[in-house]
């Protein structure tokens, strides 16, 4: 089987974000890049079906700057065969980036699935697995925490509101969206990580998958941090007057009773 996976670099969850100087973005100085944790289930399940069809091959791709590169080499340690870097600008919105995807995806051979994960978490738009489903003329699911693979089929197990799930039989080749619950995303060992950095990482250029700049639909103005949290009151006093007091603080102050 040909297995392919999509995945983003993003800020690790523990970087202090800082604006740039135009606040039209985030300044990349200093920052901890990581693979989107979603993604991280989306390369593991590539993984374990490889494991189970002898012969199959599992190929990642990342849009964005040079700097993507380096996630693609720890999926590559993760396991995955082949790397492909599709060079996007740092500044490019989901529409853009699902389109440079789906046509990178084109000009590798045929795959019967095509994995992400759910949403980046940097961005949290959860838009380009459908929009590169859409751009292919493919089926696809999302948020998926289950997978059953039969003939030509594969069944997907989805979250939905109210803490149900429903069951997506799609056909063969189909887009999936890795949730949570998925499997159990495995680490890169020593040995494959200084393997996967000796490994060839394929450029893809804009102009050869006919996308350019006019792609892009959403440009950001401003941006803005959220405000300081405020700092908290503490209440003195026995329990009877800390209750009191903060009845009190409740009605004037915060009005909220």
């Amino acid at each position: 089987m040909n297995l392919l996976v999509c995945i983003k670099q993003v800020p690790d969850t523990e970087t202090k974000i800082k604006l740039n100087g135009d606040s039209t973005g985030i300044d990349p100085a200093g920052i901890k890049w990581i693979v989107s944790p979603y993604d991280e289930f989306a390369i593991e399940e590539a993984l374990r079906i490889k494991e189970k069809n002898a012969g199959s091959t599992v190929t990642v791709l990342s849009a964005g700057p040079d700097r993507v590169v380096d996630a693609l080499r720890t999926a590559l340690a993760m396991g995955a065969d082949n790397a492909v870097h599709v060079e996007l600008p740092e500044s490019a919105d989901s529409f853009m980036a699902a389109k440079a995807l789906a046509g990178a995806i084109k000009k590798e051979a045929p795959a019967e699935l095509i994995f992400f994960g759910k949403e980046a978490i940097d961005d949290g738009a959860a838009q380009v697995p459908q929009l590169v489903a859409g751009f292919l003329g493919l089926p696809g699911c999302t948020v998926v925490c289950g997978l059953e693979y039969g003939s030509g089929t594969v069944t997907a197990k989805r979250e939905i509101e109210g803490g149900s799930f429903e069951k997506v039989e799609l056909p063969l080749p189909a887009v999936i969206a890795a949730h949570k619950g998925l499997n159990e995303p495995r680490y890169a060992t020593l040995p494959n990580i200084m393997k996967a950095k000796k490994k060839e990482v394929k450029a893809v250029k804009l102009a050869d998958i006919g996308v350019s700049q006019a792609d892009q639909k959403i440009k950001l103005k401003n941006l803005q941090l959220p405000p300081p949290k405020q700092a908290g009151k503490k209440i003195e006093g026995d329990a009877a007057t800390q209750a009191k007091t903060l009845v009190d603080f409740l009605r004037n102050e915060a009005k909220v009773i």
